[in-house]
């Protein structure tokens, strides 16, 4: 039967059937509730905490923005030292050309804001994304997702928006000089982890070259050392025009962020002045936790064991018969069963054995895992044996 535990709280809830875990703390690669109960978080809160819960370095970070201010004042008004740093070590380790960074709410903000720059840059109108895509679940971030089941209730959305074949080389001629931008994710999260071609990456990249339309490219949830690199888009050989970023970069704070060139950036300064504006754009506080954040990739090396840890993984799950498919690039996985309902018994076993897996929106017949990329070799080997578990009994 449904549940209303948050709406019995005074709280907006966003299905019949939460988990509704009451959570007391958490730490590292787990979640404990307040009934004593220890899960193994193998979905990170969908790829926020890539270091953990709770990582001292960024905690540290934190009670030191505390002690100095919070908000001041509407982003772009005042210099912060915070968001001066986090724009810093952001930049020290991406492309040249990614060289400016306006720091958001979240990442649907942050793709509302590419999408707008885009538009700015070109003069266009025209926006091309991925059938399979999911961008976020605002006006603009919906209108450019595929999922017409979750969108057809909010009717009308933004006008001149076009959908081509991830990785179909032959839709990339739909990519005209009328074209302001294509957004890709670099990896397809919901639709199942979808993992491009290089040659058609290459291939994108070119005809929006020919055509001079943005390229933008959407890691909100496959950046930040998710599929093995610390950026996805390294694995393609290709650079975007416009990058965007969220979920894990704020080390567990809510952030999104747009990177993109100063020149491109600058546009937003005129004609209309205020092209983009958000009063906690750049909060102190989030800002402070994504340069310590950088800086913790940076001094413990996280993302050199990714990809060996997560071949690992793949490696157990595909010995199932249950398992159809397993996709996976670095620790982002989907796992493909027979149906939804094997689906749903899956993670729900899980669930009860103290095992956090979860399902995608668009990818009903697949269950996803995506733990800290900080996970111990221990703690896979005690996590996979209940999912094991799991799989056997279906």
């Amino acid at each position: 039967m449904p549940q209303d535990p948050l709406l019995s709280l005074g709280l907006a809830q966003t299905t019949l059937y939460p988990f509704a875990l009451e959570v007391e703390r958490a730490q590292g690669v787990f979640i404990y509730t307040t009934d004593g109960k220890r899960y193994f978080d193998l979905i990170s809160g969908i790829g926020v905490s890539n270091v953990g819960h709770g990582h001292p370095h960024i905690k540290a970070a934190l009670h030191e923005q505390i002690e100095k201010h919070l908000h001041v004042m509407v982003y772009g008004e005042y210099l912060q030292a915070s968001q001066t740093r986090a724009a810093q070590a952001l930049t020290s380790v991406l492309p040249e050309s990614l060289n400016c960074c306006y720091f958001v709410n979240s990442g649907a903000e942050a793709i509302e804001a590419a999408l707008k720059l885009a538009k700015r840059i070109t003069g266009r109108t025209q926006l091309i994304a991925c059938k399979g895509a999911y961008h976020g679940n605002t006006h603009g971030s919906m209108s450019v997702s595929h999922n017409e089941k979750k969108k057809s209730a909010f009717r009308p959305l933004l006008p001149d928006v076009h959908f081509i074949a991830f990785n179909a080389m032959h839709d990339l001629e739909n990519i005209t000089t009328q074209t302001a931008c294509v957004i890709v994710e670099t990896i397809q999260g919901d639709a199942g982890v979808r993992i491009p071609d290089v040659a058609w990456m290459k291939a994108l990249r070119k005809k929006c070259d020919e055509t001079c339309t943005m390229l933008i490219l959407d890691e909100i949830q496959c950046g930040m050392g998710r599929a093995g690199s610390l950026f996805a888009f390294e694995q393609m050989e290709i650079v975007p025009d416009i990058l965007v970023l969220g979920k894990a970069l704020g080390g567990g704070l809510p952030v999104g962020c747009v990177v993109a060139s100063r020149e491109f950036m600058r546009l937003f300064t005129h004609e209309p002045m205020l092209g983009h504006i958000s009063t906690f754009a750049g909060h102190p506080l989030v800002c402070a936790a994504v340069a310590a954040n950088l800086e913790v990739f940076q001094q413990e090396n996280i993302v050199s064991d990714v990809e060996r840890k997560g071949q690992r993984m793949a490696n157990f799950l595909r010995q199932f018969e249950a398992v159809k498919e397993v996709r996976q690039r670095g620790l982002f996985f989907a796992i493909d069963l027979e149906s939804e309902d094997v689906v749903r018994r899956v993670v729900e076993h899980c669930m009860a054995h103290g095992v956090i897996t979860f399902w995608f929106l668009s990818c009903p017949w697949s269950f996803r895992i995506a733990p800290p990329l900080t996970i111990t070799d221990a703690e896979i080997d005690e996590a996979l044996a209940v999912i094991g578990q799991a799989l056997q009994s279906v």
